[in-house]
């Protein structure tokens, strides 16, 4: 192996995942996309292992590879196709992050390793009409996915993330289709998705933007292997995830080896006022690692409930975030790791048990644990907790200046635990999700919403020798009738200390509803709920500040 090669080969690859998610950002139609930056892209080898992806969402990346296998497995692809698919018991997370795989085929171009030359025998065709190298059929050389959260995928409630106690009220389930053969759209099952949503001209631009980051991804990777030659790249993609692999194992060395463990707890399932126990046992021995979640509650009737995908993705993120420097974000990462999940709890629940919280406010839960378990270990390099929640606000009705039904939603911002040698930063999203917000000029242009207040929560952040980050108030007055669902933590627990700081202050959320001229009346609200809310009401969300580290 080359180590200048290795570099290279890694920002080629990663540079197509980034050149990925700028195609679909730039081509949604959705704020949640397009603003929001609500998605992630990945490049995966032929066998299926994930080599590059983008600085996108860490809870997507994470759990992409299942989906990208149960694609492969149910949906064997000839050149041409896509599969699609979001159910979360064959390989997705929650429905409203839909997922998209399209296999790359080598086409008529014939490159030179040695100089970069290559020819084109068809320039003009597109993948699936190219023809075969030497009268045979394409050689497989990579696949290329994206996953996008769409603003509604059906269900009960606009949004898609509202109060449910089985999988059926949350949306439609997609197990892994073709949405193109060969090229072509398959028009019927298109048409059978856009049936069963909300906001239908939004959700079809968002799935055209998906379609076309996949065909920009492709372009690149044949490129790639016109320039360099197809036995390089695919020698090179095998190192990215070797390396990967090593400096994970390298990191595990210098932790001391034992037995780290910790609990934490979410407030409730918004069915019950049970707290939910999510527990870890970490066993350090030399380069490997053993992350056990025995221990954990059985999953719940309310839309809390985690995916396998969901607990492996908040163990790969943990432990990149402990390699120093930059490593290359590849199925490496979690090979010296075994994750224990058992079937049936809250971190690998089955079905018909609803989902839609797991994804964004389980996984924050377990990366808290486990960073709480390593904090045994590395207390001089693992922070405080930050919020643990995504504050997952959805809204929807109907918007009488366009005459058609909206959707919106929103994850709100709020307090980044303090590091060992530094504060928390404020306002800021965290772990598992790495979204912007919704810009108010954006969403106010788009929805029949107005922004009454935006600000940082002051004095949130729990105080220490570091002091955590302050959470955020976001304040939205509903021009129109509508109906409001939050799915949130915190509420009760709230985000811890370490090393004998304080902990972050827990989140709020009102209901303000005018009841004279001038006056009004504020109603305290649940960390998880679905009502309806009438033109003129206020939602106030007040997102929990991070945990402090060190004494004062």
């Amino acid at each position: 192996m080359d180590s200048i090669k290795l570099e290279i080969y890694r920002s080629l690859y990663t540079s197509v995942a980034e050149e990925m998610g700028v195609s679909l950002r730039r081509t949604a139609f959705s704020p949640n996309i397009k603003e929001r930056r609500d998605y992630s892209c990945a490049v995966f080898d032929r066998r299926g292992r994930i080599i590059a992806q983008g600085d996108h969402m860490p809870v997507h990346l994470g759990s992409m590879p299942m989906s990208v296998k149960a694609a492969i497995e149910t949906c064997p692809m000839q050149p041409g196709d896509v599969v699609v698919l979001n159910d979360p018991y064959a390989g997705g997370t929650h429905l409203p992050d839909v997922t998209m795989v399209a296999p790359v085929f080598e086409t008529g171009r014939r490159g030179d390793g040695a100089t970069g030359r290559f020819t084109e025998s068809s320039p003009s065709l597109p993948v699936s009409q190219s023809p075969s190298l030497n009268s045979q059929s394409p050689r497989l050389l990579f696949f290329v996915a994206n996953r996008a959260h769409h603003a509604d995928i059906g269900g009960s409630t606009p949004g898609s993330m509202g109060a449910a106690t089985e999988i059926y009220q949350e949306g439609i389930r997609i197990p892994p289709i073709r949405i193109v053969r060969a090229g072509e759209l398959d028009r019927e099952v298109f048409n059978l998705l856009l049936a069963n949503v909300r906001g239908r001209e939004e959700r079809e631009g968002d799935f055209a933007a998906q379609l076309g980051a996949l065909r920009v991804g492709s372009e690149r990777l044949q490129e790639i292997v016109a320039r360099y030659g197809f036995a390089e790249a695919d020698e090179y993609a095998g190192h990215l995830v070797e390396y990967a692999a090593r400096r994970v194992r390298r990191t595990l060395e210098t932790l001391p080896d034992g037995i780290y463990e910790a609990e934490d707890f979410l407030d409730d399932d918004g069915e019950t006022d049970r707290p939910v126990r999510i527990a870890v046992r970490l066993e350090i021995r030399g380069d490997k690692a053993k992350v056990d979640f025995s221990g954990s509650s059985p999953q719940v009737r309310g839309p809390i409930n985690a995916v396998e995908a969901i607990a492996v993705s908040a163990v790969y993120y943990v432990f990149r975030c402990l390699i120093a420097g930059d490593v290359p974000a590849s199925a490496g990462i979690i090979e010296p790791i075994e994750v224990v999940a058992p079937a049936g709890t809250i971190v690998n629940a089955l079905p018909p048990a609803p989902v839609a919280g797991g994804n964004v406010e389980t996984s924050q839960r377990i990366v808290d644990v486990l960073l709480k378990a390593l904090s045994q270990a590395a207390p001089h390099l693992i922070p405080a907790a930050s919020q643990g929640t995504m504050n997952n606000l959805t809204i929807g009705g109907w918007d009488a200046r366009t005459g058609k039904e909206f959707a919106y939603y929103e994850t709100v911002c709020g307090g980044m635990g303090a590091r060992p040698t530094a504060d928390g930063i404020s306002a800021v999203h965290t772990h598992m999700t790495n979204s912007l917000n919704t810009p108010i000029e954006a969403l106010e242009y788009a929805y029949p919403l107005r922004i009454r207040r935006y600000a940082i929560r002051r004095n949130s952040g729990g105080r220490g020798h570091a002091r955590g980050g302050d959470g955020t108030i976001r304040e939205i007055e509903l021009l129109t009738d509508a109906k409001v669902s939050l799915l949130a933590d915190r509420r009760k627990t709230a985000p811890y200390g370490l090393h004998g700081g304080e902990d972050g202050k827990r989140g709020l959320a009102q209901l303000i509803t005018p009841v004279a001229k001038g006056k009004t009346k504020k109603k305290k609200l649940p960390g998880k709920f679905s009502l309806s809310v009438n033109k003129g009401d206020r939602i106030v969300i007040e997102t929990p500040g991070g945990g402090g580290c060190g004494t004062e």
